[in-house]
């Protein structure tokens, strides 16, 4: 049975796990001490928010996701990091993690859910197909600090 909740102390090894799956996928590196940054923010649960999805208490997805101001519309909730362990894709993780996001942000009173991937993730985005949008706009991205290699 599929289930989604906070991130567990006893979560860490999972999640990190998960974690550097999805940072290896978008061929990016992350040190040590960004893993813990983000593990401790996470824990945190104020700014930045982490779930879990677990099959019979197996760890098998992660969403990582938080809100912002919006000029134009109430706070918007950004998806910022989603990833489905392999042997668990296709078999609705995704989603449930997607509509557990809308759900919590909806009742934070945001007035949209939003994330992005990158155009050659096509097993992904035939599931965003699903569940949202796609209104066509170009993310620019300009670094503003030097990432450690």
């Amino acid at each position: 049975m599929l289930t989604i909740d906070r991130l567990q102390l006893g979560d860490r090894d999972a999640w990190e796990g998960l974690f550097r799956g999805y940072i290896d996928f978008y061929q990016r590196t992350l040190s040590d001490e960004e893993y813990e940054r983000a593990w401790q923010r996470l824990q945190a649960d104020s700014e930045i928010h982490g779930r879990v999805a677990r099959d019979d208490g197996r760890v098998v997805g992660i969403a990582h996701f938080l809100t912002h101001p919006h000029t134009n519309a109430a706070d918007v909730c950004y998806l910022q990091d989603l990833f489905t362990d392999q042997e668990f894709r296709g078999r609705g993780v995704g989603r449930a993690l997607i509509e557990y996001v809308a759900a919590w942000g909806q009742q934070q009173g945001c007035s949209q859910l939003y994330w992005r991937t990158h155009a050659s993730n096509a097993k992904a985005r035939v599931l965003y197909d699903q569940v949202a949008e796609n209104r066509g706009f170009i993310v620019y991205q300009r670094d503003l600090q030097r990432r450690s290699e």
